[in-house]
């Protein structure tokens, strides 16, 4: 039995891919994934640039459409259901984009607007802020003032105002400075606690071992590996996947996309 297989039995995953392949004018960009995260759950996704991370999310997202294979939110077909499997799902893309002009609490009352939840009052508004790690004092400045680190929360804060179930995380620790980078880790920790089920792609080795269910290789559109990191070191995660990059693999074709 596989990792994926184990950790799936007897629960329905929040997040699934079946046999998913993705090509781009003949650039085989994903080859056949098959992942499941369930909540409570979190998959981190290693891989270099061009290795499929970021495909991935967009097919869950319906960003892109599949040449072949199936990816599910919630039990739901995301080719199928675009508009229905969006409303379980938040995206927090490496850059989170707000509007620089208004303040925090005015984004997060926008974006909370378009995913369907225009009753909260201030207070609750508030709140998501706090919970994801800013003050209210914060929340009133201007997003223009906002280090890489406060905009990220301000992308928590929309997450958890929308109450999403499952959480793409994009790269969100790239350029974060160490304190910011603990923070977000603790706030995937929280989230992750919570039940939310939690796909993120990512370079970072050491945090992927801290955060992660599961850690995924993956090296030319292809999950070339799966791992427990509850049972090794980090210095034996990074050991293999080293190892699964200086190896050539059976590769879809040359040049595949992130």
């Amino acid at each position: 039995m596989s990792l994926t297989d184990e950790f799936t039995s007897g629960q329905q995953a929040m997040l699934q891919t079946t046999n998913l392949r993705k090509t781009f004018d003949g650039v085989v960009a994903l080859e056949g994934l098959n992942i499941s995260v369930k909540p409570g759950e979190t998959l981190c996704l290693l891989g270099a640039n061009g290795a499929g991370k970021t495909t991935t999310i967009n097919l869950l997202l319906g960003f892109l459409e599949p040449t072949s294979g199936e990816a599910f939110v919630n039990g739901r077909n995301v080719a199928e259901e675009p508009v229905e499997t969006k409303r379980d799902l938040a995206y927090i893309p490496e850059q989170v984009a707000l509007y620089p002009s208004l303040s925090g609490l005015e984004n997060l009352k926008y974006f909370a607007a378009l995913a369907g939840q225009d009753s909260y009052s201030d207070a609750d508004l508030y709140a998501f802020i706090e919970r994801s790690g800013l003050s209210k004092e914060q929340a009133d400045r201007s997003v223009s003032a906002y280090s890489k680190g406060m905009r990220q929360k301000i992308g928590v804060a929309t997450a958890l105002a929308k109450q999403a179930k499952a959480f793409l995380l994009d790269e969100p620790l790239s350029g974060l400075d160490p304190s910011a980078a603990n923070e977000f880790a603790r706030l995937a920790g929280e989230l992750r606690a919570s039940g939310a089920a939690i796909l993120m792609a990512t370079h970072d080795i050491f945090r992927a071992t801290e955060l992660a269910s599961r850690i995924g290789i993956m090296k030319a559109g292809q999950l070339v590996e799966e791992l427990d990191p509850q049972a090794l070191h980090g210095k034996e995660i990074e050991a293999i996947y080293l190892n699964h990059m200086r190896t050539d693999h059976a590769a879809p074709a040359k040049g595949a996309a992130a």
